[in-house]
C-alpha cells in the first residue's frame, strides 16, 4: 500500500533538478538523491553474494558514478 505523505516522493521537475545540480558535484543533491533511492539499493543488495554493507556501498557508488557519467558524455 502506498504510504500517505511519503516524502520519497517528488516531481519530475525537482528530480532533474536534482540530478542537475549532482552533476555539478553538489553533495547535497547527491546525498537527496540516495535517500531517496535508499529503500530501493537496499533492497536490491540482497540480491548481491556480498556483505550487505559492501553491496550497499557498490551500488550507492556505481548510482553516483552514472550520473556523472551522464554529465560528461552529453558535453561532448
Amino acid at each position: 500500500m502506498e504510504k500517505e505523505n511519503d516524502p520519497g516522493i517528488i516531481t519530475d521537475s525537482e528530480l532533474l533538478g536534482l540530478i542537475e545540480a549532482a552533476k555539478k558535484k553538489d553533495p547535497t543533491a547527491m546525498l537527496k538523491l540516495i535517500e531517496l533511492y535508499k529503500e530501493d539499493i537496499v533492497r536490491i543488495s540482497n540480491f548481491i553474494y556480498m556483505p550487505t554493507e559492501d553491496a550497499i556501498s557498490a551500488i550507492t557508488l556505481e548510482f553516483l558514478e552514472s550520473i556523472l557519467k551522464a554529465e560528461s558524455s552529453s558535453g561532448e
